[in-house]
């Protein structure tokens, strides 16, 4: 689907979402902002619910297909993975993403299919952390509690707003992420 002018809309709405939430993706505002007609887009889809439901399919497909990327060991140690996603998710943050994200799980509230979508990000991304934890010798169940805790950070500390400066931060999430990583913990 690649190519397809399905795919601009899908992105046009997901960008909407982020800006104004589910209530905001119209049709009308996505031919406006596309600068077309809205003769294109029932070309594509049947109607906004079809929309919606792409959005969702291309969003939760794109997320489960980048944790599987970003967990595979590739010729790295499980914890040199682990250390790398840490880095990903804290030292350069993707605000669009994160406003998406946010958009998505706040959607999901009041919309199965959303909460579907959600729910089917978050086990593979618990489920791909969770074999790397099990790599690094842990036993299942404290693999999953630690993929869990991975999560609990990498998503919570995007969110908080600290009162130190950028060096400070990084020293704190380095210092954190390292409690992660720690046999002991």
């Amino acid at each position: 689907m690649s190519g397809d002018k399905g795919d601009t809309w899908i992105e046009a709405g997901l960008a909407e979402l982020a800006r104004s939430g589910v209530e905001g993706v119209r049709v009308e505002v996505l031919a406006k902002n596309l600068g077309v007609t809205k003769g294109g887009f029932y070309r594509r889809f049947r109607d906004r619910a079809a929309l919606l439901n792409g959005m969702l399919q291309s969003w939760s497909a794109g997320r489960i297909a980048a944790i599987e990327q970003q967990t595979s060991l590739d010729g790295a140690t499980a914890r040199d993975r682990l250390r790398a996603l840490i880095r990903l998710y804290s030292e350069r943050m993707n605000t669009e993403g994160m406003a998406v994200e946010l958009a998505i799980r706040q959607w999901a509230r009041s919309d199965e299919a959303a909460a579907s979508a959600v729910a089917s990000v978050d086990a593979n991304r618990l489920s791909n952390v969770g074999h790397l934890y099990r790599a690094t010798g842990l036993a299942p169940e404290a693999a999953d509690a630690r993929a869990f805790l991975f999560y609990c950070f990498i998503f919570g500390q995007s969110l908080l707003f600290l009162e130190r400066g950028p060096r400070k931060r990084a020293q704190l999430i380095a210092q954190s992420a390292e409690k992660l990583l720690d046999d002991s913990a």
